[in-house]
């Protein structure tokens, strides 16, 4: 091939990769709060103030779990009888059950936390996509 034909060649896979781009900037999500808003209808009357967000989803909060877990993996995860709380870096998403189905609440974890000490106690580790002890020589001591 010419040089002019590998020009155009590699011009035609730039702009296929733009508009890739584009494409997933639009109309992708890129965390769990994304992918719950694309996913569950939103429940304004179940909000907690306005730190926790609301969705419902006509599923048992397990299968909400795990629809939620094999897109994004949890840095902790905890699961009783009241329900099922995954915490991520930035994100809580606390799956409890309701007569038709679950209720997923949305919010930060410096306000999660705090909420839910009580249930999760010490199986949420905390820190950044880890558990509090483990890493390495030194690490959580």
């Amino acid at each position: 091939m010419t040089y002019r034909r590998w020009f155009v060649v590699g011009a035609a896979v730039a702009v296929v990769g733009a508009l890739l781009a584009a494409f997933a900037i639009l109309y992708g999500n890129f965390s769990p709060r994304g992918y719950v808003e694309d996913r569950y209808t939103r429940a304004t009357s179940r909000d907690i103030g306005r730190a926790a967000v609301a969705y419902t989803s006509s599923k048992s909060p397990s299968q909400v779990a795990d629809e939620v877990t094999s897109a994004w993996k949890p840095a902790d995860q905890y699961v009783d009888g009241s329900g099922v709380y995954l915490r991520y870096d930035d994100d809580s998403l606390v799956i409890l059950p309701i007569a038709a189905g679950s209720v997923i609440l949305l919010e930060r974890m410096t306000t999660a936390y705090p909420r839910y000490h009580s249930t999760v106690g010490s199986h949420w580790g905390w820190g950044r996509g880890s558990t509090v002890r483990g890493g390495g020589p030194g690490a959580g001591k």
